[in-house]
């Protein structure tokens, strides 16, 4: 890829990532073949996007997070297959076409099917490429030679083989229930397509007249139109109020209708008047009780939200006009009480937001009673793992008592259902093939049912239908059952449940080991984003402004399982700048490198104590990294190598191994090269899966083995690098050289000056008079005049100090020193220090902390106490000369 010698002087994320990613693809590195047959499998498959999509920030974050864990995986060694796809998404694709034909004066209905038909093909052909190229464009290293799209052949051919299966179980049946209606759609849709949103609405109060009696029960409702579906007036068994009324008849106002008034204990005595109107038709929980009491279900709304032949009077008016003229009717009859404004959820369609009406309709369902307990079952013996754990009682709770799942939908667009009606006598003949009479009768006059399947039942055959299902091929011999489901949790029952009823009905088997799930990307202040809001960042407009590698990160390193993540783009820039750290520090390496190629791991003897300390720390985050990775905590991970790479290797490391690089003594040159580039290279390595451009542009100009980093091994832990001693000893040089930094700072000394500096170090005598030059290059300390001593013999006057574990530092600074600014700052520095000895007395007089942290962790805590303790004392004698 590069010459190993020169680096711009800037990365240029934009022709890097495009050159990088076809690189990548025409090696075949993305396939999961190229880590050999008895590589243990790694699967992803991708939670794919709608067709018509265009990239948000949803679909940024979940490419971001299965991208980095299929990295990790492959360079673990895994056959590593990340399946991509699209969706054909039933609704959203036709709505496109509905458009598009209405723009050119014509309609649905007017083409018919079969041109419909075609016309959605064709604009899936021009724009359905668009979200692919998207997901490419965030790095996503899927293996697009097993791309697959919900209708295409082999898909359709599982749909329908599902679809009989489960038919001749009985568990796919034809009948009347309660579904969502989308008038303006004309068709049933999925709860998940429908948004309950908290609207200012009003509630009506009116009088229901009792049958024979000059009195009548209150009662209040949000949607006076469906008074004229009324069956029933309902009060709690309890209620002193309406008692006597329980087994009495009240009439339905305008219509004059009888119905019952009954008892039951949903009945919520504090909402309204505590009576309640049922209508069983229009009502998801009136339903439930007018099955419980056997009402008679009355439909009083045609499929395009008007009003029918139930509603006397007012059938042929629309909803909202019959709403008015009822009321207006109900007023003049003196059946009205009083109307308030109300705060209520009101189901709105998530594509256009129209007024969703529950309605009772004659429809395909799949009673899934027994799959659900099947699922559940998965769950609690530990076949499937859902992340966060939490979110196992969600799961609990949606396929507990789970109700029959409405499968069909009114649209062209879709998985046509696979049944027949006969004309002649009635039966429905559903094969796996195209029937060309009916299978009762053997009559010809045979019409395929016109609706097509929810877009769920498609999606729900995903992890093993993309791989060949119901064949045995190959593919799905070898990657099924997949390994990771990481997807929203806001679609944990509506997507991965079906996935494991449907795996488990069909397979046998768990579709995947892991559920992961992700949350909502929202703006930097915690809101939704929304066009309306105008707060929508755009990941387009973010990768072309920041790059791939900084969104990523940004999005990876916010991210924790099942929480929602704030994204501020003065993130995205920070971790742009983050990209350009990295770079930098590669470009110091390899024009140091002065024709020397060093790779593997360095010798460990003869090493000094800045490569000692940066090689233990080194091994010690990668021990960390392996944890959070096992732990799925990618984004600590992500923060814990951006700290170790920023805070260790470019500030301190890099400064300090200056000091031999430009020195006279060779060896020591060649060892820090070496530790300059192992360090850097292991560091590469785990940051990959997390920024994949940047690290591997860098990776092919510094000495490495092998092709390319996307297929280098992970980073292993090899604790004959823990150190203890060099980074005790290296904490105390640099927390010596900060302090004597920050005296700079504070009585502003040009950075240019030398200063001198007097050290009282004690125990520390040795180690620092060992390190001189550390004080010289990163502190500006005058080297001749240095003094260090277990003791000094006499204390600088007007001196400055800096105290670390027992080691003071005086800077003798003549008239910039303010004695009295010396002792207030002493004062500030020693009630810090108190601070910090308190915590860290808490921490360690805790039972939770001292009996289940890793004994060396404990350890270290206490021999942090001691050093405060130490650094206390110091600052106090040192106020003690000032005084």
């Amino acid at each position: 890829m590069t010459d190993g010698k020169e680096m711009p002087k800037t990365y240029d994320f934009k022709t890097a990532e495009e050159r990088l990613y076809r690189w990548w693809e025409e090696n075949g590195w993305f396939k999961p073949e190229i880590a050999g047959q008895d590589a243990e499998p790694y699967v992803i498959s991708i939670p794919p996007p709608n067709v018509t999509g265009a990239l948000h920030q949803g679909h940024a974050l979940f490419v971001a997070i299965e991208d980095l864990m299929i990295r990790h995986a492959r360079m673990n060694g895994c056959a590593a297959l990340w399946v991509p796809g699209t969706d054909h998404a039933g609704i959203a694709t036709q709505l496109q076409v509905v458009r598009q034909l209405e723009n050119e004066g014509t309609s649905r209905v007017a083409v018919g099917r079969e041109e419909f038909l075609r016309r959605t093909w064709q604009w899936k052909a021009e724009h359905g490429g668009r979200i692919v190229e998207q997901v490419r464009r965030l790095g996503a290293s899927c293996d697009w030679d097993r791309e697959r799209f919900t209708l295409d052949d082999g898909l359709s051919r599982a749909v329908r083989e599902a679809f009989v299966r489960w038919y001749e179980q009985g568990l796919i049946y034809r009948g009347t229930y309660m579904i969502n209606w989308s008038p303006g759609l004309q068709t049933a849709v999925s709860d998940l397509e429908v948004e309950r949103l908290e609207e200012q609405g009003k509630l009506y109060y009116f009088k229901y007249r009792i049958k024979g009696e000059d009195t009548y029960i209150p009662v209040a409702t949000t949607r006076p139109e469906t008074i004229l579906g009324d069956t029933a007036v309902a009060v709690h068994p309890e209620d002193e109020r309406y008692q006597a009324y329980v087994g009495k008849t009240a009439l339905v106002p305008i219509l004059g209708r009888e119905i019952p008034v009954i008892a039951d204990e949903y009945v919520d005595r504090e909402f309204g008047t505590g009576a309640l109107k049922i209508t069983p038709a229009h009502d998801p929980n009136d339903y439930q009780i007018g099955q419980k009491h056997e009402l008679e279900m009355i439909n009083i709304l045609n499929k395009d939200a008007t009003l029918n032949e139930n509603a006397g009077p007012y059938a042929g008016q629309d909803r909202f006009t019959a709403r008015e003229k009822l009321w207006a009717d109900m007023e003049a009859a003196g059946l009205t009480i009083k109307v308030e404004p109300y705060m209520h959820a009101v189901p709105r369609s998530q594509r256009g937001g129209e007024l969703i009406e529950p309605m009772i309709s004659t429809q395909w369902f799949a009673d899934v009673s027994g799959p659900a307990a099947e699922a559940l079952k998965a769950v609690k013996d530990g076949r499937l793992t859902i992340i966060p754990e939490r979110f196992g009682k969600v799961w609990e709770h949606w396929l507990t008592d789970i109700q029959p799942w409405c499968i069909s939908r009114q649209l062209w667009w879709g998985h046509r259902i696979p049944a027949w009606h006969c004309r002649e006598c009635g039966h429905i003949t559903v094969t796996r093939e195209d029937p060309t009479q009916c299978a009762s009768c053997s009559s010809t006059n045979i019409d395929q049912d016109p609706d097509v399947l929810d877009t769920w039942f498609s999606s729900g055959l995903w992890p093993f239908s993309t791989l060949g299902w119901p064949d045995e091929t190959p593919d799905l011999c070898r990657y099924y059952p997949t390994t990771m489901m990481e997807t929203g949790y806001d679609i944990l029952f509506f997507w991965v449940a079906r996935m494991v009823m449907m795996g488990l009905a069909f397979t046998g088997k768990v579709p995947f080991r892991y559920v992961y799930l992700h949350g909502l990307v929202r703006d930097e202040h915690g809101k939704k984003m929304s066009k309306s809001h105008g707060n929508v960042i755009d990941p387009i407009e973010t990768m072309d402004e920041y790059g791939t590698d900084a969104l990523r990160f940004t999005l990876l390193t916010g991210a924790t399982p099942g929480n929602d993540l704030n994204l501020s783009m003065d993130r995205v820039a920070a971790n742009r700048n983050f990209a350009n750290k990295i770079w930098n520090a590669a470009r110091f390496l390899v024009s140091n490198l002065d024709g020397e190629t060093l790779t593997g791991t360095p010798a460990r003897d003869e090493l000094s104590l800045p490569d000692r300390w940066i090689l233990s720390r080194l091994h010690r985050l990668i021990e960390s990294v392996n944890r959070l990775f096992d732990s799925f905590l990618y984004g600590e991970a992500g923060r814990q190598i951006y700290d170790f790479l920023w805070g260790e290797y470019a500030d301190w490391y890099i400064e300090i191994s200056k000091i031999a690089l430009y020195g006279e003594d060779t060896a020591a040159q060649s060892r820090t090269r070496h530790v300059l580039t192992y360090v850097l290279d292991q560091c590469l390595r785990m940051l990959h899966p997390f920024v994949p451009f940047v690290t591997e542009e860098i990776w092919q100009h510094i000495p490495h083995d092998g092709p390319a980093l996307i297929i280098a091994r992970w980073p292993e832990t090899d604790e004959a690098f823990f150190n203890e001693q060099a980074e005790t000893h290296m904490g105390l040089l640099m927390e010596i050289v900060k302090g004597i930094r920050n005296v700079r700072a504070e009585y502003n000394v040009p950075p240019a000056r030398r200063i001198a500096a007097h050290i009282s170090a004690g125990q520390w005598a040795g180690v620092l008079d060992q390190h001189r030059d550390v004080f010289t290059r990163l502190a500006n300390v005058d080297g001749e005049t240095l003094e260090i001593g277990t003791a000094l013999s006499e204390l600088p006057d007007r001196a400055a100090s800096v105290t670390v574990s027992g080691a003071t530092v005086y800077l003798p600074l003549a008239d910039l020193v303010d004695l009295e600014a010396e002792r207030a700052r002493l004062a500030k520095e020693m009630t810090g220090i108190a601070q910090q000895i308190e915590r860290t007395e808490s921490l360690l007089a805790s039972d939770g902390f001292t009996s289940r942290a890793p004994t060396d962790v404990v350890q270290r805590e206490r021999d942090k106490l001691t050093s405060l303790r130490a650094t206390h004392e110091a600052i106090r004698e040192r106020l003690t000369t000032l005084a």
